[in-house]
């Protein structure tokens, strides 16, 4: 069994002062790091995707700013892959799914941002691709989203994505029950 970390978008416009800045930012990236570590003391394989916005009109993750830059908490190091994407599912135009299979992976842990975008949308894709999905929850940030001229808090917003995930197309858990069982 290869179990594949992947970090979806943990890049600087979702943190205070970026473009795009998320409700706790710091605190995911910091339970993120501590799987990072986890990875790398193991010899597992990592995979951060970074989006990189192509559409016109982009507010956010422009080309070859820094807002577009992975995070610095959880930069990669030499030889970590980088899958670069364009749309909210990390396999959709990328190279992700054959490098996955190349390495034969059969599951992955997936921490990052936004819980009800880009996690969701990798998290199902990855799923019906047959591989063994956890989320780590307390690893992920979103923020408040307003539809009908509701707002609704980003902590439920976050609760509502996850608890759509556990157990269908993921199992859903703390960082720290994540790093219990990694050997």
């Amino acid at each position: 069994m290869t179990r594949v970390l992947l970090l979806i978008d943990i890049q600087n416009d979702y943190f205070p002062g970026g473009r795009m800045a998320l409700q706790g930012p710091e605190a995911a990236a910091h339970r993120a790091a501590a799987l990072v570590a986890r990875a790398r003391a193991t010899g597992g394989p990592i995979v951060h995707v970074r989006h990189v916005a192509d559409q016109p009109g982009a507010t956010f993750f422009l080309p070859g700013s820094d807002g577009a830059r992975i995070h610095p908490s959880v930069a990669p190091a030499p030889g970590e892959v980088v899958i670069e994407k364009h749309a909210p599912n990390a396999f959709l135009g990328t190279a992700l799914g054959e490098h996955l299979a190349t390495i034969g992976a059969t599951s992955v842990v997936i921490a990052g941002m936004m819980t009800h975008m880009c996690v969701d949308s990798t998290t199902r894709a990855a799923s019906e691709r047959g591989l063994d999905c956890v989320v780590a929850a307390d690893a992920c940030a979103t923020r408040d989203q307003t539809f009908n001229g509701v707002c609704v808090d980003a902590d439920q917003v976050h609760a509502a994505f996850l608890a759509a995930l556990n157990g269908t197309f993921a199992t859903v858990e703390s960082t720290s029950a994540v790093l219990e069982r990694w050997t």
